[in-house]
């Protein structure tokens, strides 16, 4: 009786680490070709082996061989970076609007329809994406919340000099998103949302030298969650984030593109497409110092300093003595980062194929972060 208990409980255990193990990560992974709109970011559910694509009107998902598993279509507007949950449900940021990138999408996709401006979190059931061409508004697998904060500020007009312009902080709407724990509180299990702003890469404003980041607790969403309906767009959602961010990088086109938490170093990654102020060092990757709490300081908005709170850059990579910000030089990212563990992530290479089909291979690199190299290509 006895061998046959510690049997039983040699069985279970096994049982319990084989699943709680997750799946071996190629070293690439190939989106295949995609059309006209390019890649805008991707996340890997390693539990159940499952890599997802956003490129920009639909979401792919794909087996980590590469072949199409399903796919979600029929999206009007621009679906941008994204992150997952413990529980598997895909996050990525969802904007509606009228500007040069919305008016382009529209273009591409031969749609013709203006609507009013409006941001979103898309949340995805990536449970119930089993096959191709599934339509966003039509089936029972996406649920929105609206970002008031970001359509607020977007819609907003301030002063800049003696001229009345549109967008508070630049804001062009909203991009880049990750869940992390509290800044400053790196050890702290509760993780959070973070969305990043769009920032418009303005030269001849003065009021757009910080990235934006908002920080919201998810756990009452459930109460916000409404069906997509792109003709007539709902107001559900937080009225207010919990906090309010800025992060000094200097000047950068449309802002934080992905946005990615690291449980290994505790950080939190930004890549850009960098900026081309003069007086910037105009890098495109820039790492936040997720141990270092908030602080106060003031910024220009509307031709006044307002106080706000304020996140710190990692002390590492390129220093730029003159404007005090340090980052990197680094090609990719833009369109995919991911955090794998153990120092390793998934970034995305974009191109176009000969035919002009946009397409994306991720690869999986080592995260160096010395003054010279933030990664490293695994071989």
């Amino acid at each position: 009786m006895k061998k046959l208990i510690l049997f039983l409980f040699f069985i279970i255990a096994l049982t319990s680490k084989s699943q709680s193990q997750t799946v071996k990560l190629p070293d690439s992974i190939y989106s295949g070709k995609q059309g006209g709109l390019h890649v805008q970011g991707v996340v890997v559910d390693q539990k159940n082996g499952f890599v997802y694509f956003s490129f920009t009107d639909k979401l792919l998902k794909m087996d980590l061989k590469g072949n199409l598993i399903g796919s979600v279509t029929g999206f009007v507007g621009h679906l941008g970076d994204l992150d997952l949950t413990a529980d598997g449900k895909i996050y990525g940021s969802l904007e509606y609007k009228n500007d040069a990138i919305g008016k382009g999408i529209k273009k591409e996709l031969g749609v013709k329809t203006v609507n009013e401006d409006g941001f979103y979190i898309a949340i995805f059931d990536g449970s119930r994406i089993v096959r191709p061409n599934m339509n966003a508004e039509k089936e029972d697998l996406l649920r929105t919340v609206y970002i008031k904060e970001a359509v607020d500020d977007y819609n907003a007009k301030v002063k800049v000099g003696s001229k009345e312009v549109a967008h508070r902080f630049a804001c062009s709407g909203i991009d880049g998103v990750a869940f992390a724990p509290a800044m400053g509180n790196p050890n702290n299990a509760k993780k959070f949302l973070y969305v990043a702003y769009g920032v418009y890469g303005d030269t001849a404003r003065n009021d757009n030298d910080h990235q934006v980041i908002l920080k919201y607790d998810i756990a009452d969403w459930g109460k916000y969650e409404q069906k997509l309906s792109q003709d007539k767009l709902h107001h559900s959602g937080p009225q207010k984030p919990l906090e309010k961010y800025f992060v000094k990088t200097g000047n950068s086109r449309y802002g934080i593109q992905n946005m990615a938490y690291d449980p290994s170093t505790g950080n939190l990654f930004a890549a850009v497409y960098k900026g081309s102020k003069p007086q910037f060092p105009n890098y495109d990757l820039f790492v936040i110092d997720g141990k270092r709490k908030p602080s106060e300081t003031y910024i220009l908005s509307d031709n006044q300093k307002i106080k706000v709170k304020s996140l710190s850059l990692l002390a590492a990579g390129k220093n730029d003595v003159k404007s005090g910000i340090r980052g990197w030089s680094f090609p990719y990212g833009a369109t995919g980062l991911l955090p794998l563990g153990d120092g390793l992530f998934y970034i995305s290479h974009n191109s176009k194929a000969k035919d002009g089909q946009q397409q994306s291979t991720i690869y999986k690199y080592k995260w160096i972060g010395n003054e010279r190299n933030a990664f490293e290509l695994v071989k």
